[in-house]
């Protein structure tokens, strides 16, 4: 292992799986993670440590790691004072981001926070579930959930949970009220860290490949052959962030014309170009987008 080694923290529990995919869609090869709290990575200036995502960030404002991921929601639970690197829009079901919102029984005849005035909440958010009641005038009582919180909307007065869908609550005839947090996924580091010279660039050079990754989930290459007398009216169907890559074939009469596009736009897009006269049209799926 290298004498200078960053070390890192991975969220162990719902958002473990999404990390790890985006890391190997990021160019790493991570192993081990089954069966240990110290996955192997092929980087021997990082060290990986799992950790639950609720406590990510008071390990790393104390500097028992240099960096790690957890979500929004928990530094602002925790009021962590860490340095966020950025923001990473990925979760474990879907890249929405997700919410912590105030539910009630749909027969309850609840319909707005004020109506939970003298009340009982359960939540695992309990200091931002606090400061929302407080911020807001409204005294009731927090109780922390250790899990199963749906089920205990009809043992108290209403909930605060997290979803991505919505499907879950529906599905227990739940209603939501108020959304009080939104969250997303975030790059933090110890801010002591974020001085040292070798920490700061690792830590930027992951976060660089990790959105990379995330970008190229959506998109695709796009490529096709165009006659040259046609050239004009193709470009002209083509979005791109930049001018498309125009290159010459061995035929001279024809050109390669290339693009990166979203997935939803190739579908539609592919049809108008095959009218146009454009050729030899395909598709491939990408690993990293670098703007």
């Amino acid at each position: 292992m290298s004498e200078q080694v960053l070390k890192l923290g991975i969220p162990k529990g719902s958002l473990q799986n999404a990390t790890f995919d985006l890391f190997e869609k990021a160019g790493f090869n991570v192993s081990g993670f089954e069966r240990s709290y110290f996955p192997r990575i092929d980087d021997s200036q990082i060290q990986l440590i799992l950790l639950r995502a609720q406590e990510m960030s008071r390990y790393v404002e104390d500097g028992v790691l240099d960096a790690g991921f957890t979500g929004y929601d928990w530094i602002q639970e925790n009021n962590s004072d860490v340095y966020e690197v950025c923001e990473l829009q990925y979760s474990k079901a879907t890249s929405n981001p997700a919410r912590w919102v105030l539910a009630v029984p749909n027969e309850s005849g609840i319909e707005k926070p004020e109506d939970l005035e003298g009340g009982i909440i359960a939540t695992e958010l309990v200091e931002a579930t606090r400061r929302y009641f407080e911020a807001k005038g409204i005294n009731v009582k927090i109780e922390f959930s250790w899990g199963a919180t749906e089920v205990k909307a009809r043992l108290v007065n209403g909930i605060v949970e997290l979803t991505e869908t919505g499907s879950s609550l529906r599905a227990n005839n739940l209603k939501i009220i108020d959304t009080l947090l939104t969250s997303t996924t975030r790059f933090i580091a110890n801010k002591t860290a974020w001085t040292d010279d070798f920490k700061k660039q690792k830590i930027e050079s992951i976060a660089i490949l990790l959105n990379a990754a995330i970008d190229a989930r959506t998109r695709v290459g796009l490529k096709m052959n165009v006659k040259k007398g046609g050239l004009e009216t193709i470009l002209k169907l083509l979005p791109s962030e930049k001018s498309p890559t125009v290159s010459s074939l061995a035929d001279s009469d024809y050109v390669a014309v290339e693009i990166i596009v979203e997935e939803q736009v190739e579908r539609d897009l592919i049809p108008k170009l095959k009218r146009a006269g454009a050729s030899g049209i395909f598709t491939y799926s990408l690993n990293k987008v670098i703007h």
